[in-house]
């Protein structure tokens, strides 16, 4: 009988083109920002025309989490207007809640933007 080898065949593996766990991270902050905003117009306290926001905020991340490109899209573009509309926000009210929300969203779009991630796309 013959020892089985320890040595690594020269077959190459296959590259795992699958979710990378930040994604799945920022999925999830768009699912509880559309929870949040959801939960805002439904007591009143924005427009309900906010509503429209909340389905383009779980169509990103289910887009997002399902690898898709126009889910990328969505949800890179969701993160740059927060970006922006955080700004925004702190130069209007001077509040540093504004700054910080906007320092997370310019974040998750500087990491959505990177080619190791737009890579995992179908």
């Amino acid at each position: 009988m013959s020892k089985p080898s320890n040595t690594k065949s020269a077959v190459p593996q296959a590259e795992y083109r699958g979710l990378l766990p930040a994604m799945a991270g920022i999925a999830l902050y768009m699912f509880v920002l559309a929870c949040v905003v959801g939960f805002g117009a439904a007591t009143g306290r924005f427009p309900r025309v906010f509503l429209i926001l909340c389905v383009l905020f779980v169509a990103a991340a289910v887009g997002l989490i399902r690898l898709y490109r126009w889910g990328w899209a969505l949800t890179a573009a969701a993160s740059f207007l927060l970006t922006s509309y955080g700004v925004w926000a702190y130069l209007h009210t001077r509040m540093a809640a504004a700054l910080v929300m906007s320092f997370l969203n310019l974040i998750f779009f500087l990491y959505l933007v990177r080619p190791e991630v737009r890579g995992r796309l179908r």
